[in-house]
């Protein structure tokens, strides 16, 4: 079971910082931070260079530490979350990810709820400190918590579609 949940861990930290990187560089196919920022205001959210900075370190550190197995609950919370982000963005173009769909960000919310749920094995950096087994409530708290802030970010930063579009009064220097 150890040797499941380490690769379980590594793949999916590994995407999710990966994705992380190509939000705020050209490393991994990415388009710099410019690129990353022009991504977030074609989807229609605010907040420009600061979202993009936000929203990549947040992957970034939240499949790091999933890939070590360092404070999983937290790390799957922050995953969960900034994958939800990325599901709405999808959520139109429906299930399949030949679409553009949310299959996807819809996969790695689930692996990482997942992971906060088992736990991430004996080979992490949580069971060499100790503090493993993690109470069932605070992985409880972290499934709950992580799509609620990821639906919340989305509420708070997405514009209205007549702004995101460019229509009257959208701002485009954020």
């Amino acid at each position: 079971m150890d040797a499941g949940l380490l690769v379980l861990r590594v793949v999916a930290g590994l995407l999710i910082a990966g994705h992380g990187v190509q939000k705020v560089s050209f490393r991994l196919g990415g388009h710099g931070l410019a690129g990353g920022t022009e991504e977030f205001r074609h989807d229609g959210f605010r907040g420009g260079r600061l979202t993009a900075v936000v929203a990549g370190a947040s992957q970034i550190g939240a499949g790091l530490f999933l890939t070590a197995g360092l404070l999983t609950p937290l790390a799957a919370m922050a995953a969960i979350g900034v994958m939800t982000v990325a599901g709405t963005v999808k959520w139109p173009k429906g299930l399949w990810v030949q679409n553009d769909g949310y299959e996807y960000p819809l996969v790695l919310v689930v692996v990482s709820a997942a992971l906060a749920l088992t736990g991430p094995g004996r080979w992490s950096l949580d069971h060499g400190l100790g503090i493993t087994p993690w109470p069932v409530w605070v992985a409880l708290a972290a499934i709950v918590i992580g799509p609620v802030s990821g639906l919340l970010t989305r509420l708070v930063l997405h514009r209205a579609p007549a702004a995101a579009e460019g229509g009257a009064g959208a701002r485009t220097a954020d």
